[in-house]
């Protein structure tokens, strides 16, 4: 486990509210215009208002194989001086040259980040990885920037040993780590995986991602099934019954930080009103449901 100030940012995720963190993916590459500059800005401003209310902001790398806009220089020339940069945490997929990374990094630092998510990236899509494995450019970037803090990645849905044993080994190198998506109709996959990870002394400050599911459409869960697990069928029998979206994302949530997650970090809020749509929603995870809901 690391120490110093990329390990204190771990740490930290350990030591209070909020609990509830957030990703947000950047414009799609190729926007022009008003629609540009519109997303953007909309951007800007949820970035502003998470951070503001004390959470992470997770930001994607080329999310689902389409390609995104660099965020970080746009980022760097818009937003107010007021913006506690730390919170920013842009995942960096290995899935650029090694020059990129290193230099991706070094602007991170100097921008003010306090940590970066380093992932290797879909496999199947787009240019091929710098690096075999997110473990190896992690291990570059300790060396090259040691005072940003780290993030892994662990998948609940594989053996919980052999993921455990990913985190136990020496070169590991991450501060903290966030896993895939996971809901309250498969959290006992979760708490496996920090099961065994703590059996193993292996265990780190732990994020779990939660989908929110905006509704039960055929065709967008058998999309989003091709790059995470997804419970269509209990998922469409809440929808029919009448349970409301946020309820449902609440529902995962609170499962989540059950089976033992330090905190969650929820993707698909989109970009306008995302605040307020996060804070619905922690405001029912906070709340007892009421039974027949």
């Amino acid at each position: 486990m690391s120490t110093g100030r990329h390990g204190a940012f771990g740490a930290a995720l350990r030591q209070g509210a909020p609990r509830i963190m957030v990703e947000l993916r950047p414009p799609r590459a190729g926007l022009e215009g008003t629609a540009g500059m519109d997303a953007w800005i909309d951007l800007n401003h949820a970035v502003r208002r998470f951070t503001a209310d004390g959470r992470l902001v997770f930001l994607t790398d080329d999310a689902v194989g389409q390609a995104e806009e660099e965020s970080l220089g746009h980022l760097a020339a818009n937003l107010d001086e007021g913006t506690e940069r730390r919170r920013l945490v842009p995942f960096l997929t290995c899935k650029h040259s090694l020059d990129y990374c290193l230099l991706y990094a070094e602007r991170a630092a100097a921008l003010g980040l306090g940590a970066l998510t380093v992932v290797g990236g879909d496999s199947s899509v787009g240019p091929p990885r710098c690096v075999p494995h997110a473990e190896e450019l992690r291990r570059r970037l300790r060396q090259r920037v040691p005072e940003l803090a780290l993030g892994g990645w662990a998948n609940p849905f594989r053996d919980p040993i052999e993921q455990a044993g990913f985190m136990a080994a020496p070169g590991f190198t991450a501060d903290f780590i966030l896993t895939q998506v996971v809901s309250h109709h498969d959290s006992d996959r979760l708490a496996a995986l920090l099961a065994e990870a703590r059996r193993r002394s292996a265990d780190r400050p732990t994020l779990a991602g939660i989908f929110h599911y905006r509704s039960a459409n055929p065709a967008t869960l058998e999309r989003l099934g091709a790059f995470f697990p997804v419970p269509a069928s209990a998922l469409t029998r809440e929808f029919d019954a009448g349970v409301p979206a946020d309820e449902i994302t609440a529902r995962s949530i609170r499962a989540a930080l059950a089976a033992g997650a330090d905190a969650v970090y929820v993707s698909n809020l989109g970009l306008r009103g995302a605040a307020r749509r996060l804070q619905r929603i922690a405001d029912r995870v906070d709340t007892p449901e009421t039974p027949g809901r």
